[in-house]
């Protein structure tokens, strides 16, 4: 028996390629997922492990980027980190050296002043030179370190990339004003920062105090162990002198790099996880080919089994014997996947290191625990999916089965079917309805479990579903194609589940693709009209990163030419009724000019007389109305009260709270502030934009955005995000179109004789290819079809579990791009009926009609 189904494999290697492919896809992407992360991990581990090597001990002052009026409360004690702290410690028995560390966002502009790199990788430090005139951190390839405030220093791949020379002059800024400094030297180094594609620009220490943080202060002390001294000793040391509390931090150098050894294992496997779900779901599709696969050649193998049963096999040598065809198959199809799969890694670990510039990159990683996972994932996987044909081989009767061709279901086996089939489609998307009424996260696991009961249940209602489904385009295919058209039709529904196993595949990668789309159209619309719809302004002016703006932004802005309204948008944390909500603040005098708010009750007056807007949720949740009192704790931790003067619908630009900036200064003189709203006098132009570059002194770190713009930052994030799902989903896709390929070969081999018919009444070849294109066509469509459907109804589901989270977030369905999935759908269909078509229409008619 073993050697029958040996022979069996090589004897059908045409029929069982596409299943193998389908299995090697399906591993290659475990394989290169589990290669790529294990080589990307250790070499950021690689990287990172040079970043504290010169560490014994860090101190690090955790308010040295706070606001200001966590600054005034740190200051109460006697936790900031100055010249006097670092002699201290350089004093301590077991310091071999102790230096002072400034650090802080920087941005550097090219020639053409745009900002180097992204924002959220600029930083800005100080540099510290020993008495040798040179710093250890930092060795200068080219000139000099920097030593008085108009000079700078570049690391080489910053100065590299923006073309800048020794002596030329560069504009650096942070959220203050522009510096314009004299280049002096060029360093390389293996700071974090710059070996993973961000720039870091050096100053003499003054000027880095005055401009990252304030003068005389740190943002952390790095000491030196003398020799034979512990970290864990020295560390000790520290502590009996500083007594660090909340704001001040102290560790070793090994602390620091495991903690960012485990930060670094905690990022990759997500990443892992992320990419393996994938892959999970390219096997998923690849059981449905495997599964039908089998089917059809134990159908076209009937007198073959039925013989070996008449001459003695068993039932279970019989299942034994396909089951040993698929652990075959399994078996080389995942040792080819494994293979593909190094080189996938490969491939991913050159893609990123020329997407990202300075990812680090290194010898490829190739771990026992990759191997094993994917030969058995690839072997389990395959005769899985070869049980239930392998059981239904051995069902066939020695000799009831020896004239039978294809087996038909019993009719008994299909109501079955049909009834449990419908019990979980309808049990799920009950369940999955469910969770969406909730409207907030508690209704995450019945959506999640409705989603996988209504798809399985779909899965088995779709022999049901694809008679009268297909049925509807049977008229049009025979008004248009004539003849192939009808013949089309009847082939695709003439075997149920043959039709919904090849259509499953499809359905699969169609729901999620949908699914998706739906869910980013739908969020990208509700962000939209949150931010713009309350927006009245032509410009909001920001900080690249993020990042508070220097105080003098609003003044300048103010003053430029064209701008008719302006406002400061700040955001400050204070305690109303006992509860920290945030405030944003806006000027009063020009409330009305720049924003546009949704009264539920009130007056956008009460603004103007120092009282609170509160969004509705905030009157629900503290049950207040316009007229009530909140009581208010100030950061200088007075009280007092302040009247709620309206209630607005929720707006995401202008948060929960609003209160005039007048106010909000009396207690908190440096607030947060986020964005300036501008109104020009001849509403948005590039000219506003250019004067409002100019006010900022062309600061290449602060950004001028229009609405527009806005939009667009929304747009490119979630635009971003599903492109790169689809990347992922693509596998899976293409490991459908194997499928289909895979069915309609074999289909065409089990037809021989009815194409042979077909050709000797009178059928050309062009009808028998536009026959089994069509046929492929109408299952493609018809999967992707079922797909779209349910996809967007998980969609639907799934947004529902996010309107807490998203206030007036609704469904939103792009029908454009639903419509261009199902015109893909068709043509995958054609594409993947190229072969199959081909081969038939070259079939002898003579030796088709002699077929047994």
């Amino acid at each position: 028996m073993y050697r029958t189904a040996l022979r069996n494999v090589l004897a059908h290697k045409g029929r069982l390629l596409m299943t193998a492919l389908a299995v090697m896809l399906g591993t290659a992407f475990v394989a290169g997922t589990m290669v790529f992360s294990d080589t990307f991990g250790k070499a950021m581990r690689d990287s990172n492990s040079k970043s504290y090597s010169d560490v014994a001990v860090q101190v690090v002052d955790n308010s040295a980027g706070a606001t200001a009026s966590a600054r005034e409360k740190s200051e109460k004690s006697p936790a900031t980190l100055t010249d006097a702290t670092v002699q201290q410690l350089a004093a301590l028995p077991g310091a071999a050296s102790a230096r002072g560390v400034v650090s802080g966002f920087t941005g550097v502009a090219d020639k053409d002043g745009t900002l180097i790199g992204q924002a959220w990788s600029a930083k800005g430090g100080n540099f510290a030179p020993g008495p040798d005139g040179k710093d250890t951190r930092y060795p200068m390839v080219e000139g000099q370190g920097p030593k008085t405030a108009k000079e700078i220093a570049l690391d080489r791949k910053t100065a590299d990339k923006a073309g800048y020379k020794v002596g030329d002059t560069v504009r650096v800024g942070s959220n203050g004003p522009v510096v314009e400094a004299k280049l002096t030297g060029v360093f390389t180094t293996d700071d974090p920062v710059v070996s993973t594609g961000g720039t870091l620009t050096l100053f003499d220490r003054a000027t880095a105090q005055q401009l990252l943080l304030e003068p005389g202060r740190y943002s952390g002390i790095v000491l030196t162990a003398k020799p034979g001294t512990a970290q864990d000793a020295l560390l000790s040391q520290v502590d009996e002198k500083l007594k660090p509390g909340q704001q001040i931090e102290v560790r070793t150098g090994e602390q620091l790099k495991a903690e960012e050894e485990r930060m670094i294992t905690s990022g990759t496997e997500g990443m892992r996880m992320m990419l393996l779900s994938f892959a999970a779901i390219s096997l998923f599709v690849g059981i449905f080919i495997i599964a039908n696969t089998f089917t059809m050649l134990v159908a076209q193998r009937t007198k073959e089994l039925a013989l070996l049963r008449a001459i003695g096999a068993s039932r279970k040598q019989v299942t034994r014997s396909v089951l040993v065809e698929a652990l075959a198959i399994g078996t080389v199809s995942a040792l080819a996947g494994l293979v593909a799969g190094v080189g996938i890694g490969a491939g991913m670990q050159s893609l990123i290191a020329s997407l990202g510039d300075g990812m680090p990159t290194g010898s490829l990683v190739i771990k026992p625990l990759t191997v094993v996972v994917t030969l058995v994932v690839g072997v389990l996987v395959t005769v899985l999916s070869a049980l239930m044909p392998a059981m239904r081989a051995s069902r066939i009767a020695p000799v009831a089965a020896m004239s039978s061709g294809d087996q038909p279901a019993s009719q008994k086996s299909l109501v079955v079917r049909n009834v449990i089939g419908s019990l979980l489609a309808a049990g799920g998307i009950a369940l999955a309805a469910f969770g969406a009424a909730k409207g907030n996260s508690d209704g995450w696991v019945p959506v999640a479990i409705g989603a996988v009961l209504a798809l399985l249940g779909v899965f088995i209602l779709l022999p049901l579903l694809s008679r009268p489904v297909i049925a509807l385009v049977g008229p049009v295919l025979g008004r248009l194609f004539g003849t192939p058209g009808k013949l089309a039709r009847q082939n695709a529904v003439r075997n149920p589940r043959r039709t919904a196993a090849t259509a499953a595949a499809l359905t699969i990668g169609m729901t999620l693709v949908t699914g998706l789309t739906v869910i980013g159209a739908s969020v990208s619309d509700t962000l939209d009209k949150a931010v713009t719809s309350s927006m009245k302004a032509d410009f909001l002016v920001s900080a690249a990163n993020g990042m508070s703006l220097s105080d003098k932004v609003p003044g300048e802005i103010a003053k430029a030419p064209g701008v008719t309204a302006s406002s400061p948008l700040t955001t400050v944390y204070w305690e109303l009724n006992g509860t920290s909500k945030a405030i944003t603040g806006l000027n009063a005098d020009t409330f009305d000019k720049l924003v546009s708010v949704e009264l539920k009750s009130g007056s956008v007056a009460a603004v103007g007389k120092g009282q609170l807007l509160v969004d509705e949720d905030v009157a629900k949740k503290f049950g207040v109305t316009t007229g009530s009192t909140m009581n208010v704790t100030f950061p200088d931790e007075t009280t007092g009260a302040l009247t709620v003067g309206g209630v607005y619908t929720k707006a995401g630009l202008l948060g929960p709270v609003m209160l005039a900036n007048s106010e909000i200064v009396k207690h908190e003189p440096q607030p947060y502030l986020n964005n300036v709203l501008v109104k020009g006098a001849d509403g948005e132009s590039d000219s506003l934009k250019q004067a409002l570059k100019s006010a900022t002194g062309a600061n290449p770190v602060i950004e001028i955005k229009s609405k527009q713009d806005v939009r667009d930052d929304f747009s490119q994030m979630i635009t971003f995000a599903l492109n790169m799902m689809y990347g992922l989903l693509a596998m899976s896709v293409i490991v459908a179109v194997l499928g289909v390929i895979n069915t309609l070969a074999m289909s065409v081999f089990e037809r021989k004789r009815e194409i042979g018919m077909l050709r000797a009444i009178g059928l050309d070849r062009g009808g028998i290819k536009r026959m089994v294109r069509l046929e492929s066509m109408v299952i493609s469509v018809f999967g992707a079809g079922i797909g779209v459907l349910l996809g967007a109804f998980m969609a639907w589901a799934i947004n529902g579990t996010l309107k807490s989270n998203l206030q007036g977030l609704t469904t939103v369905l792009p029908f454009g791009q639903l419509l261009v999935f199902l015109v893909l759908a068709g043509l995958v269909g054609l594409v993947a009926a190229f072969w199959p078509a081909r081969r038939a229409s070259k079939l002898d008619i003579l030796a088709s009609i002699k077929t047994d």
